[in-house]
């Protein structure tokens, strides 16, 4: 990839770095968060008086945890469907690697609110890039210059810039 790696696609970059290692450690470690999605779901019921499920907490923890991944993935590479595809494909293999970690059970509900979350992630990231886009082709217009006069003086449209 020739592309030039602007300060946004390096954070993207050390973003991925960090949010795979510790993605690593939640979802392949040989732990079972039963207990804490439980303790999660009591305490969203006592506060509220709605009856939250275990099943649906771990379903917005698994929408959570891939909305960066999205999100990193498509700042990256700078195009959401790379980010949204790479996300899905990851998300199955983890799932296939649970198969064999104790205590950890692969769904294929895991892999649908994992979809969900970085496609939410990919979408805000497509977001971020577009007006980052917007941003550099106003500052190219406004230092642009016309060969036979000069320099363009400021735009009132863009505030002087």
């Amino acid at each position: 990839m020739t592309e030039r790696w602007t300060p946004l696609r390096r954070a993207a970059a050390v973003g991925l770095l960090v949010y795979g290692a510790g993605a690593a450690v939640i979802l392949l470690s040989p732990v079972s968060y039963a207990g804490i999605v439980e303790a999660i779901g009591r305490g969203l019921t006592d506060a509220t008086g709605v009856g939250f499920g275990s099943g649906w907490v771990e379903f917005v923890a698994n929408i959570a945890l891939f909305v960066p991944l999205g999100l990193l993935l498509t700042i990256f590479f700078r195009h959401p469907w790379v980010g949204a595809a790479i996300a899905v494909v990851g998300s199955a293999l983890v799932e296939l690697v649970q198969i064999v970690i104790p205590s950890r059970q692969p769904s294929l509900r895991d892999i649908l609110a994992n979809v969900i979350g970085a496609v939410i992630g990919a979408a805000a990231a497509s977001l971020i890039l577009r007006r980052s886009e917007r941003r550099r082709r106003v500052a190219a217009d406004d230092t642009a210059a016309d060969p036979l006069t000069g320099p363009i003086p400021p735009s009132p449209s863009h505030g002087g810039r």
